[in-house]
């Protein structure tokens, strides 16, 4: 568990995948072997030659106040072009039951972006059809996100199969009326607030933790590895916009280092979540304690 003044950040793990080195532009031998001491083995496999990439959700509470950021790949997904999340049992929602959470008393999902990997539990399969996970949560979703994936609009010209993490995790919450449309820069007051990170996704969005002087940014895909906070050029083999996913990387980093942010990303691997510190004109990694 980590405390951020009054909240407490915990995490829930669906799975551990391997990452090809080729998921970051620029990573070779020579950059695994001068950063050997630390990326071993936690972020990396020596014998395997993959990194390490986490899909997780994590757990936001303060008081009686639970939220959800983001929601893994999920189960029951005809996912035909993405074969690392098609079909699975992996049972997240098993998971989030024995970490304590009440699904009818989850009050918020933030969902930092529309990516396969990170909306999947916004539902659950109940007989034939996709029902809402969280009944009484407000899912707030990013409205150029919506854009962008909506068959009807940004995704007309895209392969149908890439509809269907729109239309099995995310269509049924807006059926349901859960959805709050966002543009990324509100407040959800009690010291929580929005802000726009986009350039992996076009409407990404970070959550921005403060309470009795201490804070905290979930920053999702902003960066897939810590090597990017030294190499803060390299961008993700995912990442949409890559100009500007760098020039986000660039502002995030400067501000973490800045105010002495913790940096919770979405993909890291043990512990999971981590410092930007200054060295020199560049960052350096520093991991934070191991609690989770």
């Amino acid at each position: 568990m980590i405390e951020i003044g009054d909240f407490r950040i915990s995490r829930v793990e669906e799975v551990v995948l391997d990452e090809p080195t080729d998921l970051l532009g620029g990573l070779d031998d020579s950059i695994i072997a001068a950063n050997r001491d630390w990326m071993v083995p936690n972020f990396y496999s020596e014998e395997r030659h993959v990194l390490y990439s986490m899909i997780h959700c994590w757990i936001l509470r303060r008081g009686d106040r639970t939220i959800i950021v983001d929601t893994g790949g999920g189960d029951d997904r005809d996912r035909p072009l993405s074969p690392r999340f098609h079909m699975q049992k992996r049972h997240l929602d098993r998971g989030l039951a024995a970490a304590g959470v009440d699904f009818e008393a989850v009050d918020t999902v933030f969902l930092t972006h529309l990516h396969v990997d990170h909306v999947g539990w916004n539902t659950r399969l109940e007989g034939d059809r996709f029902v809402p996970t969280f009944p009484n949560a407000r899912y707030l979703v990013s409205a150029r996100e919506l854009e962008a994936r909506d068959p009807g609009r940004g995704a007309a010209s895209k392969p149908p199969a890439s509809w269907n993490t729109y239309l099995d995790a995310v269509k049924p919450v807006l059926d349901a009326g859960l959805v709050d449309v966002v543009e990324g820069t509100e407040s959800l007051g009690d010291g929580l607030d929005m802000i726009q990170i986009p350039g992996h996704a076009p409407g990404m969005m970070g959550l921005r933790v403060r309470s009795k002087g201490q804070e905290a940014v979930f920053i999702t895909d902003v960066m897939h590895q810590p090597l990017q906070v030294l190499y803060p050029q390299w961008n993700s083999k995912f990442c949409e916009n890559q100009d500007m996913a760098r020039e986000t990387r660039a502002k995030v980093l400067k501000h973490a280092a800045d105010e002495g942010a913790l940096l919770l990303p979405s993909h890291y691997g043990r512990p999971f979540c981590g410092f930007a510190r200054r060295d020199g004109s560049g960052y350096r990694f520093e991991p934070a304690p191991d609690v989770l």
